[in-house]
């Protein structure tokens, strides 16, 4: 798919107060170590442990709560639309807290899968639906931290094309966030020092048609 934008920004968008609540209740949740697409719930060995963190390594906890939500939302529809993507989406999924402390990251990987979720319940609202739009907000000081930097590759991984990689620096003011279909390709470089917090969250829809 072509696009005019492959993100849309909005720099210190979410107050510090919220970015600072968020966080605060970030860290009074036991944390688990985050998997990629694929590993679901189930016990890894050691094997799978060690090539997992070859792809990705960071903690996570999971949010749910509806003050989030409407903090974050507008903003994805406003991306929507301020993008000219205007993508059908009508569910998102938890919210992801994420942790990347001292040598953690996340390589190049996209949001989006392959088949719509399956669900034996149908009325899941996510039963039948994809990945349509992600968002990032950066809950961090910038001065807390070094390294960790969200990249894009514009080239969507095409071996017949040069990477087309771009630094997301944006979004490094604390409260900016960034809004991105989720087929397109991204990750988070190593931290050099400190620990970078975000949160993410997927919005889903219907397939393409």
């Amino acid at each position: 798919m072509n696009l005019t934008n492959h993100y849309w920004y909005f720099k210190s968008a979410i107050p510090e107060r919220i970015c600072d609540e968020i966080v605060k209740y970030g860290k009074s949740i036991s944390d688990q170590m985050a998997v990629t697409g694929g590993l679901g719930n189930k016990k890894l060995n050691q094997k799978e442990i060690k090539d997992l963190k070859q792809k990705r390594d960071s903690n996570v906890v999971w949010m749910n709560d509806r003050w989030i939500y409407k903090e974050i939302q507008p903003y994805v529809h406003q991306a929507n639309t301020n993008a000219g993507w205007n993508f059908q989406w009508d569910w998102s999924e938890s919210c992801q807290f994420t942790k990347y402390n001292k040598g953690q990251f996340y390589d190049w990987h996209c949001d989006g899968w392959d088949k719509p979720y399956w669900r034996e319940n149908p009325n899941d609202p996510s039963h039948g639906k994809i990945r349509k739009l992600s968002v990032t907000v950066s809950l961090s000081d910038p001065k807390d931290y070094k390294g960790g930097e969200l990249e894009f590759d514009f080239r969507n991984l095409d071996p017949d094309k040069k990477p087309n990689i771009k630094k997301c620096t944006e979004i490094l003011p604390k409260g900016s966030l960034v809004v991105f279909p989720g087929f397109v390709w991204h990750r988070v470089c190593p931290v050099k020092k400190g620990s970078r917090y975000s949160l993410v969250i997927w919005n889903l829809g219907w397939p393409y048609r």
